[in-house]
């Protein structure tokens, strides 16, 4: 079976993000499209590749780590990139109305939206501890109700993708941010009809990635 004509353009497109990517980790960004002309060919429309979702960690804006130029790629960035209505609109808006035939969904190393995550997971499982040996097991049991219907966002997202790593025996930094990764398409597939369609149609890939502070290269994850 052939390639469709989306998935050809994805396929590159993303090709030509990792090659800037390697661009940027070995020192040999090349800055492309920020000139005065590109700048001004803009002014009236937009036509990016890619829709980028990311962590609004300072470390890892898409644009340099992907050494893309201006108009290359529609970025959303939440902390843990995490998914709220305006953040799902917002990539619901780069599928269907700016036509973008990639999703990325880029998390990074040492993020520290993750580990407040682990952090506030371990401050509940502490405090179910503490509670009588009914209502321990009780809670344990459906832990991830008791997460979900939490006041904090760091513990209904990351946390929760904690939880799920640690439930399948992971139990490292690098493991819970690559579940998180997972569980966040996972959200964006099930939540979003527009989203689902396009792949459904052939008009959209999405790829998990995630970012490697220690050697700037981005690593592409599969599930």
């Amino acid at each position: 079976m052939t390639e469709s004509t989306e998935e050809t353009t994805a396929n590159s497109t993303w090709s030509r993000m990792l090659a800037g990517n390697r661009r940027f980790a070995e020192g040999k960004a090349e800055h492309p499209w920020q000139d005065k002309e590109t700048r001004e060919s803009l002014i009236d429309t937009q036509n990016p590749d890619a829709v980028v979702l990311g962590c609004s960690d300072s470390r890892v804006p898409p644009e340099i780590i992907f050494d893309a130029g201006l108009g290359d790629m529609f970025t959303v960035r939440t902390a843990g990139e995490f998914i709220d209505d305006a953040a799902l609109q917002s990539l619901e808006y780069a599928v269907s109305g700016l036509h973008v035939s990639l999703l990325v969904v880029l998390g990074h190393q040492h993020c520290a939206a993750v580990a407040k995550g682990a952090q506030e997971l371990d401050a509940l499982v502490k405090q179910v501890s503490d509670e009588s040996e009914r209502l321990h097991d009780e809670v344990m049991e459906n832990l991830d109700e008791v997460i979900e219907a939490s006041d904090s966002q760091f513990l209904k997202n990351a946390g929760l993708s904690v939880w799920q790593a640690q439930m399948s025996g992971l139990d490292t930094s690098d493991d819970y941010e690559q579940v998180h990764i997972a569980r966040t398409i996972e959200h964006l597939v099930t939540h979003s009809e527009i989203i689902r369609d396009a792949l459904a149609h052939e008009r959209l890939m999405i790829v998990g990635a995630r970012y490697r502070v220690d050697t700037g290269l981005v690593e592409v994850l599969s599930f």
